[in-house]
């Protein structure tokens, strides 16, 4: 059985997981630009932690992704499940 543990409750996850939740169907955002537009520059590192707790589906955390352009981990089936996702949305073309 999965323990889940419980998502981080600071101000800054707050403003990560509002940035997120405006993140249309279809489009991405970096973990870099997600810090940015939540007020912290250089913190795509806490970004990334936030979203691997996060399992609130309204919060759509499948659409941030790495700078370099790879998926980056998904809490809820990895890095294949994300990529299919995006694509089902149209935020990235099938290979």
């Amino acid at each position: 059985m999965r323990t889940l543990k419980t998502p981080p409750s600071s101000e800054f996850a707050h403003k990560v997981r509002a940035v997120v939740r405006k993140i249309p169907k279809g489009k991405t955002m970096t973990y870099g630009a997600v810090a940015k537009a939540a007020g912290k520059p250089g913190a795509a590192r806490a970004v990334g932690y936030i979203m691997s707790m996060n399992y609130d589906e309204t919060v759509p955390c499948h659409r941030v992704i790495r700078s370099d352009g790879k998926m980056g981990d998904y809490n809820r089936g990895g890095a294949i499940r994300k990529m299919k996702l995006l694509q089902e949305e149209g935020a990235i073309k099938a290979k």
